[in-house]
């Protein structure tokens, strides 16, 4: 499947982990929901957490090349950041998107568990 359709997924995937985990923190103004979860699901805030998962060698092998894959693919629309970050974080939403669609829930917990604890 091709790396941005894996991405699309990945997006909402992640953003509905994230809107789960802001609710479960009982934030109740919508105002202040969108607030926090800027901390997560800009293309900024989702380059600095794979980073973070790249440092802590949190990924697999397999895991690497999928968001290598993700971030090295052709086209997409970035908005408000420069072309590093917009990469970055398309690879984060490529590898999400992939573990996915390949039913890899817990795995996807495990990361998403460590990027929560990285904000």
């Amino acid at each position: 499947m091709n790396a941005l359709t894996l991405a699309y997924i990945g997006d909402a995937v992640y953003e509905l982990y994230i809107r789960e985990y802001l609710i479960n923190l009982n934030i109740a103004k919508v105002k202040d929901l969108q607030k926090e979860s800027l901390k997560f699901v800009s293309a900024k805030s989702q380059s600095k957490h794979i980073e973070y998962l790249l440092n802590q060698n949190i990924l697999t092998e397999e895991e690497l090349e999928i968001y290598k894959r993700g971030r090295n693919a052709h086209g997409g629309k970035r908005k408000n950041t420069d072309i590093v970050t917009y990469k970055k974080a398309t690879g984060l939403e490529c590898l999400i998107g992939t573990l996915y669609l390949d039913k890899k829930y817990e795995r996807i917990k495990e990361i998403m568990e460590c990027i929560v604890r990285n904000k």
